[in-house]
């Protein structure tokens, strides 16, 4: 009798270890398709935050970034921000969902003032205005619908629109009152890679329109936020955030240029073991993090949840026009993840930037 526990214990371990060894026979990523017809193909462009970068930065440094990625002539753009929707669905919940609603959400009601459209009639009306969109539209087309993206909480497409209008048609009217017009104005200067990268390649390519696919809905209140962040500041004080510190303050001391600026870029989209790094300063250190709580393991799993629901709102951009060669514009912390996750996928391509940049 004093052998069965040793042998429970044994076949346990023995079950943890083949657990731990398998790997799966199915791999998507290995049957890619279609056989024959145009491929999706996405490029992740991993940006820093503009709004992050030192005062001596000037957007108009972006010029030759945004030259190469013109070049590679998108037909669509999806941007690092919540929509409308997720925005009008947080707002139902905000027990779990305040803090998300103040960092992310803008407040459209004097959009909604100016239209009369809350936000699912705003986005309902948006999707049938461009159902029917005219090759030439007027700029009162154009006016109308900044107006309605705005009220539908999409600022990026709003801005668009307002930016393909000519000069002198950029003006109240067809619900865009003083308000929303210092808004898109507002929006025009703002320190962001939506806006400067983003919506000016759209602008410049045609497009109508862009995409936001950053997904907020894993957020939650943390009951201990004290212990919490202490716990993810002691795991981050490691080496590898010590030399993304040291690469992050060589690569700003070139961001007076155009060509320092395109350099910072090559950094963080071409450069070999990258996305490792990122994991070994943030993730991975938060992973093994040891306290009672499992802070770090918790981190961890908000942040997979966040890039697997990223990369399922890139996929959906696809699914209306299979084909498409779409740009992201994102945080280049996630640029590794959602390279990984979208490669799983079976009729996506994922390209290399480094010939781009």
């Amino acid at each position: 009798m004093s052998k069965l526990p040793c042998l429970m214990v044994s076949l346990a371990f023995s079950g943890m270890a083949a657990a731990q060894g398998y790997q799966p026979d199915f791999n998507p990523a290995a049957l890619k398709g279609p056989a024959n017809g145009t491929q999706n193909e996405v490029l992740v462009l991993g940006s820093p935050h503009l709004s992050q970068l030192p005062s001596t930065f000037e957007t108009a440094s972006l010029r030759l970034l945004n030259d190469r990625l013109a070049a590679w002539k998108p037909k669509a753009i999806a941007i690092e921000a919540l929509s409308g929707v997720q925005c009008d669905f947080v707002r139902r919940h905000p027990q779990r969902y305040q803090d998300t609603i103040e960092s992310y959400c803008w407040n459209t009601a004097p959009a909604q003032a100016a239209t009369g459209l809350d936000i699912p009639a705003a986005t309902a009306q948006a999707e049938q205005m461009l159902a029917v969109w005219p090759a030439s539209p007027s700029a009162s087309e154009r006016r109308r619908l900044a107006a309605v993206f705005l009220a539908g909480g999409e600022q990026a497409s709003a801005l668009v629109q307002w930016l393909r209008l000519p000069e002198a048609e950029r003006r109240t009217g067809d619900g865009l009152d003083a308000v929303l017009v210092e808004r898109l104005q507002t929006l025009e200067r703002k320190r962001d890679e939506s806006y400067q990268i983003a919506v000016r390649l759209a602008v410049r390519l045609g497009h109508e329109r862009v995409y936001p696919m950053d997904d907020h809905t894993a957020d939650s209140p943390t009951p201990d936020q004290k212990a919490y962040g202490e716990a993810l500041m002691k795991a981050w004080n490691n080496p590898a955030t010590e030399k993304r510190k040291q690469t992050d303050e060589a690569m700003r001391e070139g961001l007076r240029t155009p060509e320092g600026v395109l350099s910072m870029y090559r950094t963080y989209n071409t450069v070999p073991g990258t996305g490792k790094l990122v994991f070994d300063s943030d993730f991975g250190a938060a992973l093994n993090e040891p306290s009672p709580q499992r802070f770090g393991r918790a981190y961890v799993a908000y942040w997979e949840i966040r890039n697997l629901r990223m990369a399922s709102n890139i996929r959906a951009v696809m699914e209306a026009q299979p084909g498409m060669r779409v740009l992201v514009v994102v945080g280049a912390s996630h640029k590794g993840y959602l390279e990984a996750y979208l490669h799983q996928m079976h009729d996506v391509r994922i390209v290399d930037a480094a010939p781009l940049l």
